[in-house]
């Protein structure tokens, strides 16, 4: 999973999300993009906003985020925000 961020000054953060057809059928996609939007709404939530700051986000999943539950995923958005920041 990767996230990267256009500091564009705009508040709230956008956020984008990069569910290719190789993570499966519409569904499996779909699934994954409510789980990801959830994960993000905790973290915004619990920091009052997105680690680096206002502006436009993208998140790319690779096909293995599928299989991953809703903790796994919860780890892996967490982790790529901690690399955007340093």
């Amino acid at each position: 999973m990767t996230i990267t961020h256009l500091p564009d000054g705009s508040a709230p953060p956008r956020v984008a999300y990069s569910v290719g057809r190789r993570v499966g059928p519409a569904v499996v996609r779909n699934r994954v993009k409510r789980r990801l939007r959830a994960v993000l709404s905790e973290v915004a939530g619990a920091e009052a906003s997105l680690p680096p700051g206002p502006g436009a986000y993208l998140v790319s999943v690779r096909p293995e985020a599928a299989e991953r539950t809703y903790a796994q995923l919860d780890v892996a958005v967490r982790s790529a925000l901690q690399r955007l920041v340093r």
